[in-house]
């Protein structure tokens, strides 16, 4: 079977933006969610969990925390530019964690199969189409051992068409520097596609200021489209969760699901 290459590009947190990225989510819960990844592994897997992949990893903060439980972790991300922030602290947090630079759509580990994949941060939705969806679907079933965990986290649908913020302006204050950040959001209700065009400006102490601007495309999905993309993918929808909380339920109001899925056994490709 020959890869197909992918088509709709990917650039996010690129260049100054990603040595920003800690900053803009330094808030972030990124214990809680981890905290919450690690109990659905121990919950869901019928098996002893060892090995994870994390795809789209970013600058590692979930890798990092996921580790202390003791998992042997390889990270990847699409952005060498965040990857190189992993790395640096990586090195300051004496971390055994494995950053590699993958294209989820075209992974290819010869590590395989892991134990578990996660994606998180909404990640999978940067890929857009259906046809790099499945793609990726795909990917992460044939990096999984059977019966193996996928565990994601998208947009949903029903809270982004009923509230999506058109123009949202946040500051944030350094010892040595100011930042303001423009995010402003358009929609393209046919194709489930947010276009959020990010304007940077760093304020500098001598008066002096950078900007710079990002567009970052990101897809929302309804549950149930995204069980027919793991079905079609050979995972098994298992768990369906309110963001990162055990008993609240889906609704309308729900900004951010996160699915459990098992892989099944192979499946049928067409060359």
């Amino acid at each position: 079977m020959v890869m197909m290459i992918p088509t709709h590009p990917i650039s996010s947190y690129v260049g100054r933006h990603a040595e920003l990225y800690d900053l803009f989510y330094a808030e972030k819960p990124y214990a809680v969610e981890s905290r919450f990844v690690h109990d659905c592994l121990q919950k869901f897997s019928s098996r002893p969990v060892k090995r994870l992949l994390e795809l789209a990893c970013g600058t590692g903060n979930h890798s990092f925390l996921l580790e202390k439980y003791g998992y042997e972790i390889i990270a990847t991300d699409y952005s060498n530019d965040m990857l190189v922030q992993a790395r640096h602290k990586s090195e300051s947090k004496n971390s055994r964690v494995d950053f590699r630079q993958q294209d989820m759509r075209t992974l290819d580990l010869h590590e395989r199969p892991f134990d578990a994949v996660i994606c998180l941060f909404d990640s999978i939705g940067y890929v857009a189409t259906n046809e790099n969806i499945g793609q990726v679907l795909r990917n992460v079933h044939d990096h999984l051992k059977t019966d193996g965990l996928f565990i994601f986290e998208f947009w949903h649908a029903g809270a982004m068409l009923r509230g999506f913020d058109r123009l949202r302006i946040r500051r944030w204050k350094t010892q040595d520097s100011e930042f303001l950040r423009i995010a402003e959001t358009t929609v393209d209700y046919q194709t489930q596609l947010c276009h959020v065009a990010y304007s940077i400006y760093e304020l500098n102490n001598n008066g002096t200021y950078n900007a710079f601007q990002e567009t970052q495309i990101n897809r929302f999905f309804l549950i149930q489209e995204m069980s027919e993309f793991l079905i079609s993918s050979g995972l098994i929808p298992v768990k369906w969760f309110a963001g990162f909380e055990q008993n609240e339920q889906v609704t309308e109001n729900t900004w951010h699901i996160v699915g459990v899925a098992q892989a099944g056994n192979a499946i049928e490709r067409s060359s």
